[in-house]
């Protein structure tokens, strides 16, 4: 006889390892936890606030695409920040947020990598393909207080293949072939963003630690732009700005994270 299949745990704020100056809330379901948290931040919220939803019902990537996730069967959360860096330095924030995800889940995931601009892969050693394990949504919001910074962030945990939006998705326990404690994973990736914010400050280090962990770096890729079409070239580095710079056949271009529709890896 074929039991009924035990219910996903719900977070345990008791147990998450809050990081210093943060507030954590946790909700039973929300729309779109960005949403949530520019609404706090137009009204003067401090930085440090981080709201979780354990069932996100209208979440957004990128250029508005909705998704929608099981409940309790991802990590979807939004964190505030107010960083006091140059707005030429605002392009890095969601380069900084994969790069936080990325170094916290490395020690479980040794293949995880990251997409430009605003993913995160694990990669097959063998065919060099990646399938994507979170993505990153980074907004500006303008308040009385000055701008902030909307980080959200949606991690595939424990999905089931069924469960992905797509065939080139995956998810921890996918990958691990075990159910990952949810709330351990959360405090993990708060406590890389939290420890490694300051990058922005020094955008050098920020650019080489990147460089480090990026799998598009090296393919040839086909850069999707609004006006211009699709333009394909080796991807050849991440410049000062953030900006990924391409060589395709009528020479070398740059384009920014805000400009760009799709960069997709040939072959």
């Amino acid at each position: 006889m074929t039991g009924t299949p035990s219910p996903r745990p719900p977070l345990d704020p008791d147990r998450l390892a809050v990081p210093s100056g943060w507030r954590v809330e946790v909700l039973e379901s929300a729309a779109s936890t960005n949403a949530l948290v520019a609404e706090r931040a137009r009204a003067g919220e401090p930085a440090g606030l981080v709201v979780v939803t354990e069932h996100q019902t209208a979440g957004r990537g990128r250029l508005d695409r909705a998704w929608e996730t099981p409940a309790r069967s991802s990590l979807t959360f939004s964190v505030l920040l107010r960083p006091d860096v140059p707005a030429k330095d605002w392009p890095w924030l969601p380069l900084l947020t994969g790069y936080a995800v990325q170094a916290a889940l490395a020690d479980r995931l040794p293949e995880i990598a990251l997409k430009w601009p605003n993913d995160v892969l694990v990669e097959d050693p063998a065919t060099g393909q990646g399938r994507k394990l979170a993505g990153i949504l980074v907004e500006r919001v303008d308040s009385e207080d000055g701008p902030a910074a909307i980080v959200g962030i949606g991690i595939n945990v424990d999905q089931t293949l069924d469960e992905l939006p797509v065939a080139s998705a995956t998810s921890v326990q996918l990958e691990l072939g075990e159910t990952p404690d949810r709330t351990d994973l959360l405090g993990q990736v708060l406590g890389s963003l939290h420890g490694l914010q300051g990058l922005l400050e020094d955008t050098a280090a920020l650019r080489a630690a990147y460089v480090d962990a990026c799998s598009t770096l090296g393919k040839v890729v086909d850069v999707q732009l609004p006006a211009e079409g699709v333009r394909r070239g080796e991807a050849l580095d991440i410049d000062a700005g953030g900006a990924l710079v391409v060589s395709a056949d009528d020479g070398v271009f740059s384009v920014g994270a805000g400009d760009v529709v799709h960069v997709r890896p040939i072959g």
